[in-house]
């Protein structure tokens, strides 16, 4: 039983580059180990060493996703790119849906919108969908805003309660745990964590976008709207997917790293090395969409499979001593 997974994974691996290859896609392959990170408030990342008699000892960083190389080769002029690798994330859960060292599969797409990654995204898996995939995990998918989620599941409008204040009052209306010390981004999660996304739709895939454009990303805005033009993908009512239209305007980038910076300064267990010279790269960063499955959730699903332990090899919580 395990071999014949372990086949079907290997095959699905392979239409998933000629999915892309066919349609004019770069595959490449960047550096797992950095010397600096995207600094991102919300991840925690594990850190290493460069043990050198040559060069000297220095801090090392596992990529949490390939976006940080993959994004310097598009700044470069390298056009349509795609990579399948591990990323590595800590202080995370390990579950039937988590393990710190995981497979991503990452594409970035010139001249479009996260709504044209949709259909990509959608033949994609169409693609390399099998016989015995669920219907409910197969295209089509349905696609809803974070504010008729918000309406339709909670009750109320998003859009009319996006200040702290409003936040903490419905998070105490519905008896869930909250306080003023928290951050925005924090009430936020908790009120969609535990009130709309136990209860998003799951009877098709799921696109949940626009979502608000306070929470920290490097996703492009909605132009006048509250919202950033990014999506992500449910699964049986679990998150596979991420999309944005990419942000390219250097100075939000500036400003979006200056943030982060500080917050993981003040508050990541381990603290990261971010580089100027990195956002100096991003010069030449074209218009563009990006988006990035978590490889093992989508196995899981397309074997009809209720957790990523049967797609991961010795996955951590078996190995570990």
């Amino acid at each position: 039983m395990v071999v014949e997974i372990i086949k079907k994974c290997s095959s699905i691996k392979k239409e998933i580059r000629n999915f892309f290859d066919s349609r004019g896609f770069l595959e490449v392959e960047t550096p797992l180990l950095s010397p600096h990170l995207i600094p991102e408030s919300s991840i925690e990342n594990f850190k290493t060493d460069l043990i050198s008699p040559y060069k000297g000892n220095s801090p090392l960083f596992l990529t949490p996703s390939p976006e940080i190389w993959m994004k310097q080769l598009l700044a470069r002029g390298s056009g349509d790119i795609y990579q399948i690798c591990k990323s590595f994330r800590n202080s995370e859960q390990i579950s039937a849906i988590h393990n710190p060292e995981f497979t991503m599969l990452e594409w970035y797409k010139t001249g479009i919108t996260s709504d044209a990654n949709i259909k990509i995204c959608e033949d994609l898996i169409d693609s390399i969908s099998l016989s015995e995939t669920p219907q409910k995990c197969r295209p089509p998918f349905r696609v809803m805003t974070m504010e008729e989620a918000f309406r339709e599941l909670g009750g109320f409008s998003l859009e009319e309660n996006l200040d702290s204040e409003s936040l903490l009052g419905l998070l105490s209306d519905h008896n869930i745990p909250g306080s003023s010390n928290d951050s925005w981004e924090v009430l936020f999660h908790k009120l969609f964590l535990t009130l709309i996304e136990p209860e998003l739709p799951t009877e098709k895939p799921l696109v949940l976008k626009n979502y608000p454009s306070r929470l920290s990303t490097l996703a492009a805005d909605v132009t006048g709207t509250p919202w950033s033009d990014r999506w992500e993908l449910y699964i049986n009512g679990i998150e596979i997917a991420n999309c944005y239209t990419e942000e390219t305007d250097l100075k939000k980038m500036q400003n979006y790293y200056q943030n982060e910076t500080s917050i993981k300064a003040a508050e990541a267990v381990i603290p990261v090395v971010s580089s100027e010279k990195w956002l100096a790269g991003m010069a030449g960063f074209p218009s563009c969409s990006g988006s990035a499955i978590g490889v093992d959730r989508l196995l899981a699903a397309l074997l009809g499979m209720k957790g990523i332990q049967g797609v991961i090899l010795f996955p951590l919580d078996d190995i570990l001593l």
